[in-house]
């Protein structure tokens, strides 16, 4: 995908500044703010936090750019292309007082990706990368279900997921380590039966992928973690009711918000998590 949709928030040639709750041409607003610490292996050193958030522009993803940039970061907001949702997660983050950078990616194009951390690059060295775009694909059986969907669903959820941490790999090798947190889902061990069970699948990829990569690249400084969300209220879900249909197969009785996922993620990436690798994380209500 082009990158001409790119809307900046930091430095470029164009640039936007926040009013009234909106994004209007300006000066952007460069929040350096106090370096933050950024947990690399054994060590710990003092940094400006850096992170590619894909999936940022609804969500899961909205709410973990929000959350991030409350805590400290400065977020590149990844989006496949509804620019304007885009745009007021940026805005979210300005308001917080850090820098942003939005950009139209397709998580399952390698030049895409590699365009995404090029502009990450303009906020500083990235330190951390939350892969979160996905897709569910067809909601019944599997018997019923395409194989378009299902190549597309394993393309994003699994070949997406492994294209973006290779390149945050090799970046973060680079500048001393960092962190990666996976969004995997609690289907990937109840497998989701009469629903959709190719996602399922892909998601308990997605879990194997992050313990092994934890364990090859420790050594390099880099953390790789994961967060399992069960039923979530987002516009993910075909049907907008179905999280409130099954609340009463939650044990806590409701489903959960996406605030409450991300400030799973943002204690994966901080160093208050410095000893934690390869863990999957379970934020479910108990399913």
């Amino acid at each position: 995908m082009s990158t001409d949709s790119v809307r900046h928030c930091s430095d470029g040639s164009r640039r936007e500044n926040v009013t009234d709750g909106r994004i209007r041409p300006g000066r952007a607003r460069l929040a350096a703010g106090p370096a933050a610490n950024r947990s690399l292996g054994s060590a710990t050193v003092s940094q400006q936090l850096v992170t590619v958030v894909t999936g940022g522009s609804r969500g899961i993803g909205a709410a973990v750019c929000a959350r991030l940039a409350a805590d400290g970061h400065d977020v590149v907001v990844g989006y496949r292309s509804d620019s304007d949702a885009a745009a007021e997660v940026a805005a979210s983050v300005l308001a917080a007082g850090r820098r942003c950078v939005t950009v139209a990616v397709d998580t399952t194009d390698e030049d895409a990706v590699d365009r995404l951390f090029d502009r990450a690059a303009e906020l500083g060295p990235v330190t951390g990368l939350v892969n979160n775009a996905g897709v569910s694909g067809y909601n019944g059986r599997l018997a019923d279900a395409d194989v378009a969907g299902i190549r597309r669903a394993i393309d994003v959820n699994v070949t997406g997921y492994l294209i973006c941490a290779r390149r945050a790999i090799r970046d973060l090798t680079r500048t001393g380590g960092g962190a990666i947190v996976n969004i995997s889902s609690a289907a990937a061990t109840l497998g989701s039966p009469g629903q959709y069970v190719h996602y399922a699948a892909t998601k308990a990829a997605v879990d194997t992928m992050t313990i092994g990569l934890a364990k090859e690249v420790a050594a390099d400084g880099i953390r790789v973690n994961c967060v399992a969300p069960g039923i979530i209220e987002t516009e993910f879900h075909a049907d907008p009711q179905r999280p409130a249909k099954l609340a009463n197969t939650i044990p806590m009785g409701r489903p959960g918000r996406p605030e409450e996922i991300a400030g799973a993620v943002s204690w994966l990436l901080s160093a208050d998590a410095s000893y934690a690798t390869g863990t999957i994380m379970r934020v479910a209500g108990g399913i």
